[in-house]
């Protein structure tokens, strides 16, 4: 997938990996396994045919020891070849209880898929966030560059004058090669990011594609609806289905069935040739006494229900703690971010004062260089809170299942 745009943003990202990523190929594996298992259950109810044939060499064979009765007896080799029809008329529900079952197996597969699609999800969040964070380092690193190289000037001009010493510019200039080579090192990082991106997702990113922030909002209220809820469910619709295929195995089979054939001797076991026949007739199987066996059957799959039952209790308890740690991140993360503000206001003002200085002689080019380093460095900080925040949002939402 090819993102044609200059810009992307998370839930492209999203989009991205529900379509691309190979394991969403399993969805149609599965449909067409699905449809081959259906399938087969229905030639349950066809007439099935079994072709039988025999030849047999006998030592005794029977004999009516009547004298003068006419009666040849039969010869001690026999042949025989029979063509049967089984045709199922009634199987008490059997059939379409396992084709529900199947069904809902293959719905239970696919959600399983899409149990594990949604779960690369928070690493998708976390390559898009770090992005965002190299994306505005990188910003600042350019800004803090230009005012280098615009302060270098008028350093240049003092020591120019006799206002500065003149070493005062070599200060700035190694100060200016330290930031080309961090802003090397965020863009090698970026460049890596990036690519694990477009791997997770299917689309094709550049350098040059801007990463839309996000502006993400929250609701506090407990509501799971994380995929695995619904195969929790689906787990347990399965279970009571195999229960109702196992109460139906109680109830009886009735077939119908007609046998052809041909042989020596047929039916008449009394005639010494060769001769066709045919039998027909209704056949019911009826297992009347199991010694309890279906129930305890029914019981196993009664205490599998409520392993599952178990299961999700767990999960929503670690969701719930995971939300509420996630929550209070949120809530440190804005705290932080308005201290930043009042910290970069404040080394804002010391800034001016020490640039001012710089321009008299007042002070030296390193005690300035310092001085706008921690300025750089608390807008740094604040950036990376910001995103941080978003970052804490996503997350939130993603163990919420609130994303699609």
């Amino acid at each position: 997938m090819s993102y044609s745009q200059n810009t992307i943003n998370l839930e492209t990202c999203y989009e991205g990996l529900n379509a691309n990523y190979p394991l969403v190929k399993q969805h149609i594996i599965l449909n067409h396994q699905n449809e081959t298992e259906l399938s087969a259950i229905k030639t349950q109810a066809l007439p099935q045919l079994k072709l039988n044939a025999q030849a047999t060499y006998q030592s005794d064979v029977t004999e009516v020891p009547i004298p003068n009765t006419g009666i040849e007896p039969l010869n001690n080799d026999q042949y025989r070849a029979t063509l049967t029809a089984n045709q199922l008329i009634y199987a008490g529900g059997k059939i379409k209880a396992s084709q529900d079952l199947q069904n809902t197996i293959n719905e239970r597969k696919k959600q399983e898929v899409t149990v594990s699609l949604y779960q690369l999800k928070q690493r998708v969040n976390q390559l898009y966030f770090s992005i965002l964070l190299m994306d505005d380092y990188a910003k600042l690193l350019g800004l803090r560059k230009a005012q280098l190289t615009s302060k270098l000037n008028e350093v240049k001009s003092g020591i120019e004058n006799g206002l500065l010493l003149p070493t005062s510019d070599k200060v700035i200039e190694a100060e200016l090669l330290k930031i080309l080579q961090q802003i090397q090192e965020a863009n090698n990082n970026k460049s890596k990011l990036i690519n694990s991106l477009a791997d997770f997702t299917g689309i094709s990113i550049q350098m040059e594609t801007q990463f839309e922030k996000p502006f993400l909002s929250i609701d506090d209220n407990s509501n799971l609806l994380r995929p695995e809820i619904g195969l929790f469910d689906l787990q347990k619709e399965e279970i009571e289905q195999q229960q109702n295929i196992v109460s139906k195995s109680l109830w009886p089979e009735l077939k119908g069935f007609a046998t052809g054939g041909y042989g020596n001797p047929g039916l008449n076991m009394l005639e010494n040739n060769f001769r066709s026949f045919y039998i027909i007739g209704l056949n019911i199987n009826w297992n009347v006494f199991d010694w309890n066996t279906n129930k305890k059957q029914r019981q196993v799959l009664d205490y599998n229900k409520e392993l599952i039952k178990n299961q999700e209790e767990v999960f929503r308890l670690t969701n719930n703690i995971a939300l509420n740690e996630q929550y209070k991140e949120i809530e440190t993360l804005k705290s932080s971010i308005a201290i930043d503000q009042q910290l970069i206001s404040l080394q804002k003002e010391v800034v001016n004062t020490y640039e001012s200085q710089l321009t008299y002689g007042v002070i030296t080019t390193s005690e300035y260089i310092t001085e706008l380093t921690k300025l750089y460095e608390t807008e740094n900080l604040y950036n990376q809170h910001n995103t941080q925040l978003q970052l804490a949002k996503a997350n939130y939402k993603t163990i919420k299942g609130d994303i699609k």
